[in-house]
């Protein structure tokens, strides 16, 4: 396992451009298998998720092909898809938890799909009922081998719209439904459907390709199945997460940072949580300025009773987003309830935290409680393990913020999700190196 050594306590200043989302790209590259056109995707990041993504589809027979840096050209026109039942496959589709985007094209046009129950991070249950009761009532066949740990969906007639009401707005779920649904006879209508702007991206392109798919934006979408789709040209939006994460940095090192380009529209309630933990920031065009602050109060209630930040389904706040707010709220002045309600283990990298000196209460696995500091005790740098991608950063916040030298462990967690990382925060003035 790769390490990160990080000597903290300095101030950093700069700029970063954020790189493209993570959890769009998973779904843009796997829609590529839908069409045997030509299909290019532009500010692809270069993360170990994406990039393992990339490496299934070849082995699948996608012709993929590196135009630049952040760009790639995809075409599905000669899949084999007995490579699904191979060992090496199997093996490495079960490390990559975004492998399961792959069920739905494959199941749209090929009428099957099997993969290995996929992985991921280790943060709790992390249920896939809702993609498969999707394409069950889509009329297609659910399968699991216990023995062989696959999962298997086919479809004996041709797929056919209907209505259904998803147990739960998961984003996963949803745009493997969406995908599924693209050559089903008639219509399909999905209510409950999650509406974050990885799925509306997902659904634009779709449109783009041939599909025709209206109330996209909102919880009830309706896809009208089509014949085909051809090829297109898309663009995945700036990652929200590494957004929020660079905002978090600014305030934990207390350094002036203006992060590019961050497609502002499409960040939701994210600005303006950070501002009730008091971090000054402000819109210049397309860009986020977050100067330089030795201090920062966290907001109350109007009754004045203690603040609680939690995560919810879009517009409200995204999961992923928790880790580095919980690490942001100790260096603040004033409490804060942190609760997180979609993962029983996310929280449990607290522990790290106390051993900096951070004062935090872990009151269950979905809550815990942050008395700030005000910045008048620093934390202190030790050597932690990353549990998972955004604990991994969280805890590269705060190490960047702490007082003498840490290493964290695992950094493969990191890579999953932040490309380059160290090469950026150097770019600003951090001292961090990769071991």
């Amino acid at each position: 396992m790769g390490a990160f050594e990080i000597t903290g306590g300095k101030r950093l200043g700069g700029e970063l451009i954020p790189q493209g989302a993570k959890n769009e790209a998973l779904q843009i590259v796997s829609a590529t298998l839908l069409t045997a056109d030509k299909v290019v995707v532009h500010n692809v990041p270069d993360i170990l998720d994406v990039n393992n993504l990339i490496s299934l589809l070849k082995d699948l027979g996608v012709k993929v092909e590196k135009l630049s840096t952040e760009s790639y050209s995809f075409q599905a026109d000669n899949i084999d898809l007995k490579v699904l039942a191979s060992p090496d496959f199997q093996k490495k589709s079960s490390s990559l938890r975004g492998s399961i985007m792959m069920v739905g094209p494959l199941l749209a046009r090929y009428g099957k799909a099997y993969i290995a129950r996929p992985g991921g991070d280790k943060i709790g249950r992390r249920r896939l009922d809702t993609h498969f009761i999707g394409f069950e009532r889509l009329g297609a066949k659910f399968g699991y081998e216990e023995e062989t740990n696959l999962y298997k969906v086919h479809a004996e007639k041709k797929l056919k719209g209907c209505y259904m009401l998803l147990d739960e707005a998961s984003v996963t779920g949803t745009a493997n439904i969406i995908m599924a649904a693209m050559f089903a006879e008639g219509t399909t209508t999905i209510y409950n459907a999650a509406c974050e702007p990885y799925i509306q991206q997902l659904c634009r392109m779709l449109n783009s390709m041939g599909a025709k798919i209206t109330g996209v934006g909102s919880n009830l979408l309706n896809i009208e199945g089509v014949a085909s789709l051809k090829g297109c040209t898309h663009t995945i939006l700036p990652d929200m997460i590494e957004i929020g994460s660079f905002i978090g940095l600014a305030a934990m090192t207390k350094s002036e940072i203006t992060i590019k380009n961050v497609g502002y529209e499409h960040l939701g309630v994210i600005p303006s949580v950070f501002q009730r933990l008091g971090i000054q920031m402000e819109k210049r065009g397309d860009d986020i300025y977050v100067p330089s602050q030795e201090h920062y109060e966290i907001d109350t209630f109007m009754d004045g009773s203690i603040l609680t930040i939690a995560d919810a389904i879009w517009p409200g706040l995204t999961p992923d987003l928790l880790s580095v707010i919980l690490v942001v709220a100790t260096q603040a002045k004033g409490s804060v309830l942190i609760h997180q309600k979609m993962f029983e283990s996310r929280l449990f990298f607290v522990d790290k935290l106390i051993d900096m000196g951070a004062q935090i209460i872990l009151c269950d696995p979905h809550r815990a409680t942050v008395i700030g500091m005000n910045h008048e005790h620093s934390l202190k740098g030790i050597s932690m393990t990353s549990p998972d991608i955004r604990a991994g950063v969280a805890l590269l916040i705060a190490a960047l913020s702490a007082q003498g030298k840490s290493t964290i462990h695992n950094i493969e967690q990191i890579d999953r999700g932040y490309q380059n990382i160290e090469q950026r925060l150097r770019s600003i003035g951090a001292e961090i190196v990769r071991k």
